[in-house]
Formats: C-alpha cells, sequence, structure tokens
C-alpha cells in the first residue's frame, strides 16, 4: 500500500462560457502534475464552465457542449495521473453540481453536490437539483470524500463520507471574496477537520467573474485543526500537495503558510483584479475615465493604472464654470503621477447649446437641479462618444455611499461599463487612498509612490455643480451617512437600530428613503466588485416600485 499521496492542485483563473480555453487550462495543470508524478490533479468547483455561471448551465445546449469538451478533456489525459474536475452534470430531467474523476480515458466516478446555497450571490436551488449524501471515489488504493464547497459547511456531508471509508477530504470551491470571508473559511473547514478526524485540502479558484472576485488562497488542514499549507491569495498557481501515510492515518507534509492580505489591501486587490478579468474576459483592453479633481475618480484612475497599466488608461477632465482652479490642479496631478493620458474637454459651449435649446420649454421656470443633471449629462455623453471613437470602455466612479442614496446622476456620472468602488463606502475612499499611497505591490502596473496628493483627501467632497457647492448640502457627513447605510444595508437593520446608536431619528428615516427611492438607478447601474456581503446587486434584491418604509 501507498504511504505516499501527491496532489496537484489548480488554483486557477477560469473564465465563464470559455469551455475550450478552461479544458486547456485544465491540460496545462495535468500535464504538470505528470511530470511531477502526482496521483491526482485537483480543479475548483464547475471549472470547466467557469464560476458563477448563473442560468447558463441550465441552457441544453450548453450542457451538452460541457459533456463534449470534458470527455475530450478525459481523453487527453488518459496516460497519468487522475484529474478531478467541477462540472454541471445532467441525468435525465435533473441537473447536478458534479466534482468528476476522469481517469484512463473516461469519466471514472463523480461526486454530486448535496448542500445548495441559496442566500447572497448564490441561487443554485433553483438551478440545481440536490445530489444524494454518498460516498469516496478511489484513486489507486486511496478513498478521497470531496464535500463541494457549500458542502463543507455543513457537518452531515464530510461525516459521512468519514463514516464510508473517507481518508481525507479534498473540498473543490468556487468561494468569492468578501471582507472577512477568509477567517469564516477557516473555521468553518477546521470544524470539519475536528468532527471527522481527517485531513482536509481546501481548493478555491481565482479572479473576478462579473461582480465577484475568486480570491483562491487555498489551504490544508490536519487533523486537530493543525494549517500545514496555505497559497498565496489571489494568485494563479499550480502546485503540489503531499500526503504521507502515518499509523494515525493520511497527514498533509506541512509546506509553506502564506499570509492573507490585510482587508485594505484584499479590498483593493479585488478591485484591481476584478476590473483586470472583466475587462480581459470581454475583450477590452483600454478604459477611460472622467477625472474630476475628486477623491473618487482619482481612486479610480489608480485603480485602473494598477490593473491596466498608465498606458490604456484615459483620464477626461471636463471643467464647468464651477469647476475650481484646485479641481483643474488635482486632476492633472494625477493623471501626471500616473503617467496616463490626459485630455482636456470643457463643457461650456455644449452646455450653452442645450441651454438655448431648452430656452423655449423652460421659458418662466426658475434654474435647479435639471440645470445641475445637465452639465453631469453632458460629461457622460462626451465620454461615451470617446469610447465609442477609440473603443476605451468608460469607467463610472460613484462611490457606495452615493450609489446608496441616489447621489449620482442617472445618463450622466451613472454612465459607464464597470465602476471598481461601487462597493466602497465614501469614509472607506480616503483610508484606500492613503493606503494606495503608502503601499504598491508587485501585482499593480501603476508606478510607486503618492497618486493622489493630499489635497485630494482633505478638501470637502464636492459635485461642483453650481456656486459653493458641497456634498455636505445634501447629505449627511459622511461618518453619519455611511454609519447609517452600514446599519440600513450591510447589517438589513432597522430605524430603531440607527436610534439605539445615538444617531437622530428623522436623520435616519430620510436615508432610508433615500436609499428605498433610488432602487431604479441602482437597478441600471454598471456592475462592480463585491468587497462586502450587502453589495448592491445579488446580496440585495428589492422591488423598484416600494411603497414600504420602516413606521418605528
Amino acid at each position: 500500500m501507498a504511504d505516499r499521496f501527491r496532489i496537484t492542485l489548480g488554483q486557477l483563473n477560469p473564465t465563464v462560457g470559455d469551455l475550450a480555453g478552461n479544458a486547456a487550462l485544465a491540460r496545462q495543470a495535468w500535464e504538470q502534475g505528470k511530470a511531477d508524478q502526482a496521483d491526482l490533479v485537483a480543479l475548483p468547483e464547475m471549472f470547466i464552465t467557469g464560476y458563477n455561471a448563473q442560468d447558463l448551465v441550465m441552457k441544453r445546449a450548453f450542457q451538452l457542449d460541457v459533456m463534449t469538451h470534458v470527455e475530450q478533456l478525459a481523453a487527453d489525459c488518459a496516460d497519468g495521473p487522475a484529474l478531478a474536475i467541477g462540472a454541471p452534470w445532467a441525468e435525465g430531467t435533473q441537473l447536478f453540481n458534479a466534482y468528476l474523476i476522469l481517469k484512463n480515458g473516461k469519466i471514472a466516478s463523480r461526486t454530486l453536490k448535496h448542500e445548495l446555497p441559496n442566500e447572497t450571490v448564490f441561487d443554485e436551488v433553483r438551478i440545481f437539483d440536490s445530489g444524494p449524501l454518498g460516498g469516496p471515489y478511489a484513486v489507486g488504493n486511496t478513498r478521497i470524500g470531496s464535500p463541494i464547497c457549500e458542502d463543507a459547511w455543513h457537518p452531515d456531508v464530510a461525516e459521512t463520507l468519514a463514516e464510508t471509508g473517507a481518508e481525507f477530504l479534498l473540498v473543490p470551491n468556487g468561494s468569492p471574496y468578501y471582507r472577512g470571508k477568509m477567517d469564516t473559511r477557516m473555521n468553518m473547514m477546521v470544524a470539519r477537520v475536528v468532527e471527522t478526524g481527517l485531513p482536509l485540502i481546501y481548493l478555491n479558484m481565482v479572479g473576478g467573474q462579473d461582480d465577484q472576485v475568486f480570491d483562491g488562497a487555498s489551504f490544508a488542514l490536519n487533523p486537530g485543526g493543525k494549517l500545514a499549507m496555505k497559497l498565496p491569495a489571489f494568485d494563479a498557481i499550480t502546485t503540489n500537495v503531499d500526503l504521507e501515510r502515518t499509523a494515525e492515518g493520511w497527514r498533509v507534509i506541512e509546506g509553506e503558510i502564506a499570509t492573507f492580505p490585510d482587508n485594505y489591501e484584499a479590498d483593493y486587490r479585488v478591485m484591481v483584479q476584478g476590473l483586470r478579468d472583466y475587462m480581459g474576459k470581454t475583450g477590452f483592453k483600454k478604459v477611460l475615465l472622467g477625472l474630476s479633481g475628486g477623491i473618487d475618480s482619482a481612486i479610480v484612475a489608480t485603480i485602473a493604472a494598477d490593473a491596466l497599466g498608465p498606458d490604456n488608461v484615459r483620464c477626461v477632465m471636463l471643467p464647468s464654470e464651477y469647476t475650481s482652479q484646485a479641481s483643474l490642479d488635482d486632476a492633472e496631478a494625477v493623471a501626471e503621477a500616473l503617467g496616463c493620458r490626459y485630455d482636456y474637454v470643457p463643457i461650456k459651449e455644449g452646455r450653452q447649446a442645450i441651454t438655448n435649446t431648452l430656452a423655449p420649454l423652460f421659458e418662466g421656470r426658475d434654474a435647479d437641479l435639471t440645470e445641475e443633471n445637465i452639465q453631469s449629462r453632458l460629461r457622460g455623453l462626451l465620454l461615451m462618444a470617446l469610447s465609442n471613437k477609440f473603443g476605451e470602455m468608460l469607467l463610472t466612479t460613484g462611490n457606495k455611499s452615493e450609489v446608496a442614496v441616489g447621489y449620482a446622476t442617472i445618463y450622466g456620472d451613472m454612465s459607464g461599463g464597470y465602476n471598481p468602488i461601487k462597493d466602497m463606502y465614501k469614509t472607506r475612499v480616503f483610508e484606500t487612498c492613503r493606503w494606495r499611497n503608502a503601499n504598491h505591490r508587485d501585482w499593480m502596473m501603476g508606478p510607486k509612490g503618492t497618486m493622489i496628493p493630499e489635497t485630494i483627501i482633505t478638501k470637502p467632497p464636492t459635485a461642483e455643480l453650481r456656486e459653493d457647492q458641497k456634498d455636505s448640502d445634501s447629505l449627511p457627513d459622511y461618518s453619519v451617512l455611511d454609519r447609517l447605510l452600514e446599519i440600513l444595508v450591510d447589517e438589513n437593520g432597522s430605524i430603531e437600530d440607527c436610534v439605539a446608536e445615538g444617531f437622530d431619528r428623522a436623520t435616519a428615516k430620510k436615508v432610508e428613503h433615500l436609499i428605498y427611492i433610488s432602487e431604479y438607478k441602482r437597478f441600471q447601474s454598471a456592475p462592480g466588485p463585491r468587497l462586502t456581503k450587502g453589495a448592491f446587486w445579488l446580496d440585495r434584491r428589492y422591488p423598484i416600485v416600494n411603497r414600504w418604509r420602516d413606521p418605528s
């Protein structure tokens, strides 16, 4: 009986729908495993399709195409180690989230996901059927249990596998990032190890898919919950993990333990990776954005430069008569520090033409928010014209505080294909700018040093759509607003919860009202990377038409 077992782990970045490309990544991992004399090459959950593929996997033609690629992959990988890969699996009228074991040119066995997540960004109950509780599969004379992602968050699947002869657990995952999730994962997996007494290897994918970014950070635990190895977060890696048979059973041979980045670095990496993969996987090469001299566009420009390289980022200043000299200076300083192209496109003439066109209809009416929003929408029009002409995707730059309360102009500054800071509150934007000024990593394609001048970070936020305008004219101070939003959005709390923390009831009710009446704007807004469990889109699904308000 063998006393060593080698698994080649593919912590890799698949693309949803790219069956041929994902199969090619799988073959590369398998070839490395074969060269390294692995017994098994393992890939994450739903790897052949990419994850989260949502309703795409329900399409029958897609299911058949998946099977064609899996069968070809099995044939290509017949003369070496077994290959474990996640895929949708159709049996009759049922569809399962499956983990397929390819050996000797065929699908030798499969595990079907039993516990289907139906919360936050996951909607698997409406897509997949629940598989039965099953036993382990054999690779050589070793029996392996593979609870698929959510299966490992519940004790029943792992306990059944242990009781039916599994010698260790290999957990394939498509587990996206949110702030603090690494600790939650680790606690859950330690619980499974303590309950079963078996070693556990947790394999997660990396990369961005729409609003979700998978952070990898795959790891292994020995009995008792001792951490034996941990891969770097966010990096695509193919590497080996060895197990050794002892008198007490299999044990993972200890290896390097990477440190998971702190919250500010992890969030920033997610925003960079999310944009980089959204661009790469949709085929765009370059971006542009309106650079106003404010903090939000400054951090988005920096994220874009770090994601794509400064040569692929166009910054556009679109000043009006309300644009201050300080904003002009600050915007130019950001573009110069980053090394991005900087274009200057005044909107005065265009705005005057629109004013003249509307004058007969607006006669006798005072200027109001309409005229302010015309400026924003004119900027959106000009930026989209540049996007069309040069094939550069427009980034929008609204932070989560603005997105939450609708402090943004639909078809104006909300125009764009992707919003890197969509899930970051304004107060956190300030600290993120300071973090980036002080830190540089090898995964950043932008330059080192201070990219965002202190004058941008410290000046009062303003949209500059009228004389002496400040955000605080319309909204509570951001320190107050952001905490109220955390309670009402991220924590799904009540007005009473806000009051219990010492906030004014009327202010809390005003913020709640703004959240609800802004739903239609968010419904039409650009996607952006998810940083929290309270992100707008799949985490929080509210009706657009909604007359209810908290009566307390």
